[in-house]
């Protein structure tokens, strides 16, 4: 009665998983049917003077006599008029990256890159304010291989790190001409990760056999169903070596100076700490340089909202719980590499 009601518990578990990865299956084929019928999204943009100048002005009238705020804004105004005349400003277009472990903020990323694209020049400059502690290899890839459209367009890129780039975020980071860290924030993790559970045995154990048929001596290496073999591990192994070894090569191309056996450890350091490593150039949080750099240049900052229909809404949120269900409690399903 026991074996009963252990195997009935686990084939409810069973179950359940099936059913949320064909739920997921069904969302993302309607996404994609939804892509080819959408009429996409619409670029907003943003200019960050006004907001600093808005807050300096309420502060200002707050603390300040009535006559002396109004003496203050009739030189400010006058010099306004003649700045005007004189040439113009230097441009900052400020783009942001959430990551998470998709990072599939990079649909949105690709489509500012290609609008500034349009009319940047090497005398203007592009801020990335990034936050990740990385994810799958071929999302955080493609989000650096973006921001490298930057760099080969000549137009000067600073990536400001206020709290994390590890992984693939660091990946992403190491593209910047500077990168700016706030003293605390967490860089490096150099490194590649993958994992998945085996219940092999618990099957074996209650007679239930799972059958694994491929074409290909490696089309599975490691499978979370069936027996793993040492060939296959050390397949695995070699694959993740592979991948790490394109890592480091990736990231000493851009941070020439940095000693990439002595950081490529997969260990990550705080902003104080990855300064001495020469992880990054200075000590500044974002918030800090965008304000230096509002006193001398006009700050854009661009934001891509993309059009979702329903399924596609629905299809985030399904793979949301998938994230935080499946990836974390089941760990990899799929031999997905992931930078760590």
């Amino acid at each position: 009665m026991e074996f009963l009601v252990d195997y009935a518990s686990f084939l409810a578990k069973t179950v359940t998983l099936v059913v949320a990865i064909v739920i997921v299956l069904i969302a993302l084929a309607s996404m994609r049917r939804g892509r080819s019928k959408q009429s996409g999204g619409h670029l907003e943009v943003h200019k960050l003077n006004e907001f600093y100048k808005s807050m300096r002005e309420r502060l200002e009238q707050a603390v300040m006599e009535k006559d002396a705020f109004k003496a203050l804004r009739k030189r400010e105004a006058k010099a306004a008029k003649q700045n005007r005349k004189a040439e113009s400003p230097a441009r900052v277009f400020v783009l942001d990256f959430d990551g998470d472990i998709r990072a599939s903020a990079v649909d949105n990323l690709r489509h500012e890159i290609t609008a500034l694209l349009t009319m940047a020049t090497p005398q203007d400059e592009v801020v990335l304010r990034l936050e990740s502690g990385g994810g799958m290899v071929h999302g955080y890839g493609l989000a650096a291989s973006q921001l490298v459209r930057i760099r080969d367009a000549g137009v000067p890129l600073t990536v400001c790190v206020d709290k994390v780039a590890a992984s693939g975020g660091y990946m992403m980071a190491c593209i910047g001409n500077r990168i700016l860290t706030a003293p605390f924030a967490i860089l490096g993790s150099i490194g590649v990760v993958a994992q998945l559970p085996n219940v092999h045995r618990l099957l074996k154990k209650h007679d239930v056999d799972f059958e694994v048929l491929t074409a290909g001596e490696y089309k599975r290496t490691l499978t979370v169903f069936g027996e793993n073999t040492e060939k296959g591990r050390e397949k695995f192994q070699e694959d993740l070596e592979t991948t790490h070894e394109l890592f480091k090569n990736f990231v000493a191309r851009y941070r020439q100076n940095l000693s990439i056996d002595d950081v490529a450890t997969g260990e990550v350091w705080l902003g104080i700490a990855a300064l001495g490593k020469h992880l990054a150039d200075e000590l500044k949080t974002s918030d800090q340089y965008l304000a230096e750099r509002a006193q001398e240049a006009e700050l854009f900052q661009l934001h891509y909202i993309q059009k979702k229909s329903l399924p596609e809404r629905f299809g985030m949120a399904a793979s949301t719980v998938m994230e935080h269900g499946l990836l974390k409690g089941w760990s990899r399903l799929n031999e997905q590499r992931f930078w760590q």
